[in-house]
This record gives C-alpha cells, structure tokens and sequence, in this order.
C-alpha cells in the first residue's frame, strides 16, 4: 500500500477526529496495529497557527513515520500556505479535509461544506497539490458520498480531485446531512473506487474485524479507515488484520496489556498537553477505558473528582490491577468498547 510515492505497513488507517487522534493517540494506535494514522485536523488560518491548540496538533515528536496532517480551510491560498507551514514541521502527507460535518466548519464553508462548492474545492485542491509538489509530498482527499441525500457528488469530486494530482481518496459512507446518524452505505464507495486509478480508502461503521473484510470486499477499496470504534478498542487494528491473514478471531486482550498500554498513553498524554489541561482531557479516554466494564461507571464518577495527574494514574492503574485479580482477560462481551487511550 503506498500513498504516491510513501509506503505504508498495512492498510490499516487512523481516522483524523478532532480532539481525538492527537500525537499520543496516533502513537498508541499505531503500536497497536495501524499502518497509518491523520492528524487532527489544522485550521489554514495563518493567525492561529501560534496558538497553544494549533501548535499542539503540529507536534510529531516521537510519532513513527509516516507523518500526516488534515488542513482545514475555505482560501485555496492560505490552504496551501498551510501545507507548506506542515510540511515544516515533519508533515509527510497533507490530506484536504472536505469531511467534517460539525457546523462551526460548515458554516464557514469549509470541511463537508466544500462538496456544495466543487469550482472552489478544485482550487483548492489545486492550490495545495502545487504546494506540496516541489517538496515531493503526496496529497489526499478525505470527502464524504455529498452534502445530502439529493447532492451526493463523490464520484464527480473524486475524479476532479484525481486529475489534479491527489495521490489518495477516502470517502466516508454518508453524506454531510446524516452526520454520524444511521448506517453507513457503501454503494458510492465501490463508484468512486471503480472512476478512479489511485487508491480509495473505505469509512465509516468499520466497528469489526468482520465488518472489515465484508466491506473490502463489497467495496474492493485499498484500505480501511476506522474511527470511533477505534476510541473503544484501539486494539481494533491488530485485530482486523489478524482476520484478514488467518480468518480467526483474536481472543480479547489480557487486562494486565490494557492497564500497561492505558498507563503509557497517560504518560504521553500529560507530557504533552501539562498538568492542568492533561488531567482535564484525559478524562474522556479513562471513561472510554472503563465505561463498559464491572464497577465502571462508578470508578469514572470518582475520576472526574481527581485534579492531579499523579493521583490520576495512580488510580487508574490500581483499578486495572484490582480488575487484574479478577479477569486475566477482559470480558469477550466488552473487549471491544473497553479501551480508547
């Protein structure tokens, strides 16, 4: 699997999902099976580029290879200055973000927003493909099937955005209208793969090993995209390729290895966003790391109460130990909600 001219371990690809895949996300998800991982993605805007948020997402230290960043943003050039201040920075691929639904981007026409707007989603297209070029750095495309049920243009988008030079096309089966309402469709998926010449990435409802081949399969797309299930199960990875080479399922992961990878991703957590943020923002991977299992919506209730990062990894860690006595495994019925950090 290569993007241009940048190979990839598997095709096994980390989702950008705001607040979410961070560095020490991408890093653990990578350990853990991914071939691939996009940053969060980085407002265009030149203004903000200082900020604390923006230079956080800038930050590749210790993150394996290959580095990619989503840009974000409706001005072709500020786009591709964008590109260029990434690439800077470590960036090994730049993906054009047209995907987000949320409407803080929408409304200001950029993300999803684009696809009503395919003149000026080509320039853009076009802006950054020109940045990248001299640098010899490959550009993709990550889009949803439309804006609605009534507008659904990936095809005609996809096909654009391959004769402007995108070396890559992920397409998320729904259209900006749905958000991450209902199921997943794959029809336009399979269309886009079939138009086009350069490899085209499934998304969406990928929540299985065995969701993971049938998709494949339905679609014929080079490669995966997974997301939110990933926030449950960053193990999801390992997991999928192993069904994918054998046809056997994986047994779910000892607890003692869930506690270890959790304790780690908590170190890297705090080192980069400090103590006052990092305790705050780690919360939410705790509550994913527990919330289906025994006792743990009561230990997240206790959790949300800790405001120091020593004490928080300290209780964290007795709990995995206390659940360690119990269960060497985590319950086949949870293995897959149990962890998102």
């Amino acid at each position: 699997m290569k993007i241009g001219h940048v190979e990839l371990p598997n095709r096994l690809f980390v989702a950008p999902m705001a607040g979410v895949t961070d560095r020490p996300f991408r890093m653990l998800c990578k350990q853990l099976g991914a071939g691939y991982a996009v940053s969060e993605m980085v407002t265009s805007k030149r203004e903000l580029w200082k900020s604390l948020k923006t230079s956080r997402r800038a930050d590749h230290t210790g993150e394996s290879a290959p580095i990619a960043v989503q840009v974000a943003g409706v001005d072709p050039a500020e786009m591709a200055d964008a590109a260029r201040y990434n690439i800077d920075r470590g960036a090994q691929v730049i993906d054009i973000n047209m995907g987000c639904p949320a409407k803080k981007v929408c409304n200001v026409w950029a993300g999803s927003a684009l696809m009503r707007n395919e003149p000026l989603a080509l320039r853009i297209v076009e802006a950054v493909v020109a940045a990248c070029a001299p640098r010899n750095v490959p550009v993709t495309l990550k889009m949803r099937t439309g804006w609605c049920d009534t507008e659904r243009n990936a095809v005609t988008m996809a096909r654009a955005a391959e004769a402007a030079g995108v070396a890559m096309v992920t397409v998320h089966g729904r259209t900006r209208e749905q958000g991450y309402s209902g199921q997943a469709e794959y029809d336009i998926i399979a269309a886009v793969k079939t138009a086009l010449s350069i490899p085209v990435v499934a998304n969406g409802d990928i929540d299985s090993p065995e969701k993971a081949r049938a998709v494949l399969a339905y679609t014929g797309a080079d490669a995966l995209m997974v997301g939110r299930a990933a926030q449950g199960r960053p193990w999801i990875f390992r997991e999928i390729a192993h069904y994918l080479a054998t046809g056997t399922l994986l047994l779910p992961p000892p607890v003692a290895d869930v506690r270890g990878w959790l304790v780690a991703h908590l170190l890297n957590h705090y080192g980069l966003y400090g103590e006052q943020s990092g305790v705050r923002s780690a919360r939410k991977h705790i509550g994913w790391a527990v919330h289906a299992l025994p006792g743990g919506a009561e230990f997240r209730a206790r959790m949300n109460l800790i405001d120091d990062c020593e004490q928080q990894l300290r209780a964290v860690a007795d709990w995995f130990d206390r659940l360690a006595e119990q269960h060497e495994r985590l319950p086949a019925n949870d293995s897959r909600l149990a962890l998102s950090a």
